[in-house]
């Protein structure tokens, strides 16, 4: 591997490619990457500087050189990128010294589902012609950076996988918070992207360098990978005279980057606000690191987009109410493409504690390659639980997993070999963990011995394609005793023996008591021992209180008891009937807010259902969201389920020819010379779902154009952001010109440089540190009219 070479060296990476560029002639609104075409010796320069300064790997300029941020504008990525990778391995070449190129690739700036509706495989695309190009002009490696939401690595990192042979290099950005955007904390980045195969992780931009030091450890701890970390120079603040400066000094970066290496970080450079200076004192605090880096393995779990389960913290309660066996209410809705219900079903389990969602759609007459695909981006909408992809089908497993925002766990493999030959690659690619069912070509061993054999095969041929044991769950297989009275015991014994040689266990724990009376009780004894014998995850229902009481108890007894008489007893289950509209926005659940709108319209005027109901409701996901205890997807969710029973409420009054009174009106725009809108549009996409009329003027626009826009449609609130230090001063006269024109419109400020103290010196009303704050206020000043 690229990166194992350097186990024993820490590496100085380059600064910032944007602030030196601005001081090298880069124009008001000119995309950065255009200077590799108009001025290649601007960029030559800035490449030698930096190697000059002591670093070892300079990145190429090519940040938004993907298709879907070049197109627009009649630029071609691939021809870009390769321009930028000539002309930083021709800065490499000439120096004399061993210096790397970094193909560098930021995100596409598009809104991936569930927050917008760019496609997995538009975003795979977006990549595809700029990483193939970095590897034709002779990049060393792909190094995706500045990244906020884990399903665009995903997508990032696919596309390099499949069109280049070269190393992959994935760097996030988290806030104070040490969370995403997308509300993924430093465990599930490092699950994510390792499990993925990823050769180094990092973090930067966002934060200085004292925010930033305990994230870049922890992740350094957890990933078990080479770390890169690239810390912006602190905050930016103005001057007496106007001027932007960043607040951290570039001595700091010494002692910032001799810690990080300290603590086995890999890698160390700059990111917004540093330049040659920077990358000089990094050099030199790495010169002074004499500690050995130890890259030891992650541990093995799964994840959503932001929730990761660590097999070993805890018997995995796997929610097996997704699958039709059983269940006629759930095959019914599957024949009628009615992913609504399945929805249901699974924020219910989440509700019951499930930790992991077994996924399963295998009915016949429907289409399983495209219903599970689909099934799996509808539940991971409304459900941030890790899933189980449960199918016999190989196809549907591969274009499962391609699509889900996550790391899962394949259902299953066998000692069959086909079935070996078609599932095991899906697992490699995708980096699941694996369902192991002790059965082959024979059929399912009757001892212990014989299933224990059937595992070693698995194994060795897992092992043979780079798959760990330790990613594998291994199925002992439960049979019932309604005809073998000593099955359960016979599994148990199989569970304890994988258990003790170091092997990660799961059971279909129900099947014990298939065509018994008093199942729930059956079923709770069997977990019990299995959990006692070792069991790594149970396949259960989460809502039967037998089974969770079983699953939580600290001293699980080893024997399994059960009696062939009916107690009387029945199994509970999750097949709920209505939903209240609080409930159904809070979840995320769009039908069945419509539904339930629709039912209270029959009782109640319009008004009382929205401040009795949508309003409570999103009052409970904005605390939810402030308190970190949900995340933007689910803030979104639902929000978009609140829109949809406003919808219904308006048809209602129109229909009433009740008067309800104009939207307000709220102009949202991106800054003159800033071409970065993926905060703008996420502000847009919330306001509009609380019933505002929001005007999205786009990205790049005029103080005077906003100004004549407002003025023209009558507005009452603009909203303004910028992302990048030298846009502020069109911000500024943008408020100076709506302040001096027209008083009365409130105008909120936000962006990734944007400050409260920056917003004060502009004249702005309000400084949204986020979209929810910005939402917060809108509605304050809506409450106020």
């Amino acid at each position: 591997m690229f990166f194992q070479k350097f186990k024993n060296q820490t590496l100085v990476f380059d600064g910032a490619m944007g602030t030196m560029l601005q001081k090298s002639g880069l124009m008001s609104g000119e995309l950065p990457e255009n200077m590799n075409l108009r001025d290649k010796n601007a960029v030559l320069d800035i490449h030698r500087a930096y190697i000059n300064a002591g670093a070892k790997v300079i990145s190429t300029n090519s940040f938004g050189a993907n298709k879907a941020k070049l197109a627009p504008f009649g630029l071609n990525s691939g021809e870009i990128t390769e321009i930028a990778v000539k002309i930083a391995r021709q800065a490499a070449d000439e120096s004399g010294k061993e210096i790397f190129v970094a193909a560098d690739f930021g995100p596409t700036g598009k809104l991936m589902p569930p927050l917008g509706d760019f496609s997995f495989e538009e975003a795979v695309d977006a990549f595809t012609d700029c990483v193939i190009a970095a590897e034709k002009a002779g990049a060393d490696f792909i190094f995706f950076e500045t990244f906020s939401d884990l399903y665009e690595c995903k997508a990032a990192i696919i596309a390099a996988k499949e069109n280049t042979s070269l190393p992959v290099a994935v760097s996030l950005t988290f806030d104070e918070s040490a969370r995403t955007l997308t509300g993924a904390d430093v465990k599930t980045v490092a699950t994510y992207l390792s499990a993925l195969g990823v050769d180094a992780v990092g973090v930067n931009c966002g934060l200085g360098p004292d925010l930033m030091e305990p994230i870049a450890i922890e992740l350094a701890k957890e990933s078990g990978l080479p770390v890169i970390v690239n810390a912006n120079a602190g905050l930016p603040k103005i001057d007496k005279n106007g001027n932007t400066y960043f607040d951290v000094p570039p001595a700091r970066f010494r002692d910032f980057a001799k810690k990080l290496g300290e603590n086995g970080v890999f890698a160390v450079g700059g990111c917004c606000g540093t330049n040659p200076d920077y990358i000089n004192q990094v050099a030199l605090g790495l010169s002074e690191v004499t500690t050995k880096k130890e890259w030891k393995p992650a541990e093995f779990g799964v994840c959503s987009g932001n929730r990761t389960f660590i097999f070993g913290e805890k018997t995995a309660l796997i929610g097996e109410r997704l699958n039709p066996t059983g269940k006629p209410k759930l095959k019914e809705a599957l024949k009628n493409n009615n992913l609504d219900y399945l929805c249901g079903e699974a924020v219910g389990q989440q509700a019951y504690g499930a930790d992991i969602l077994d996924l399963n759609v295998g009915i016949p007459d429907i289409d399983e390659e495209v219903i599970l695909k689909d099934a799996v981006l509808a539940v991971q909408k409304v459900c941030d639980l890790p899933l189980q992809l449960d199918s016999a089908n190989p196809v549907a497993l591969e274009k499962a997993a391609r699509v889900y925002n996550g790391i899962p766990i394949i259902n299953s493999v066998s000692g069959k070999e086909e079935i070996l030959e078609t599932v095991l690659p899906i697992v490699k690619k995708y980096g699941g963990m694996v369902v192991a069912l002790l059965l082959d070509d024979v059929g399912i061993p009757a001892t212990a011995k014989g299933r224990l054999a059937i595992a070693e095969k698995i194994i060795s041929r897992a092992e043979e394609m780079g798959i760990s044991r330790h990613r594998i769950l291994f199925d002992a297989l439960t049979m019932t005793v309604a005809t073998d009275a000593e099955s359960g015991n016979k599994t148990l014994d199989c569970v304890e023996t994988l258990g003790k040689m170091g092997l990660k266990t799961v059971l279909g724990v129900s099947n014990i008591s298939f065509g018994m009376p008093n199942r729930d009780s059956i079923n709770a004894s069997f977990l019990g021992a299995a959990r006692a014998r070792g069991l790594s995850g149970a396949i259960i229902n989460p809502a039967s209180e037998n089974m969770r009481l079983a699953i939580s108890d600290e001293n699980p007894q080893r024997d399994f008891v059960f009696s062939y008489e009916d107690s009387g007893e029945t199994t509970i289950h999750s097949e709920k009937g209505e939903i209240s509209l609080f409930d159904a926005v809070y979840l995320g659940l769009s039908a069945k807010a419509k539904e339930a709108t629709e039912k209270l319209s029959a009782e109640k005027t319009p008004m009382k259902i929205i401040d009795n109901h949508l309003i409570p409701a999103l009052n409970a996901l904005g605390k939810g969201y402030e308190e970190k205890n949900l995340f933007l997807p689910r803030l979104l969710g639902g929000a978009e389920a609140a829109k949809t029973a406003f919808s219904v409420l308006d048809s209602l009054k129109k229909s009433e020819n009740t008067e309800s009174g104009d939207k307000i009106r709220i102009i949202m725009a991106t800054v003159k010379g800033d071409i970065h809108d993926i905060g703008k549009n996420i502000v847009s996409t919330l306001l509009s779902n609380y019933g505002f009329e929001v005007l999205d003027m786009g990205k790049d626009v005029s103080p005077k154009a906003i100004l004549d826009f407002a003025l023209e449609n009558k507005v009452k609130m603009v909203g303004l952001s910028a992302l990048m230090t030298t846009t502020v001063p069109a911000m500024a006269e943008t408020v100076r010109l709506l302040k001096a024109n027209a008083p009365e419109i409130k105008v909120m400020v936000g962006g990734a440089v944007m400050t409260a103290e920056y917003a004060a010196e502009m004249g702005a009303d309000f400084y949204g540190e986020d979209a929810m704050a910005a939402v917060k206020f809108a509605v304050s000043f809506r409450d106020a009219q």
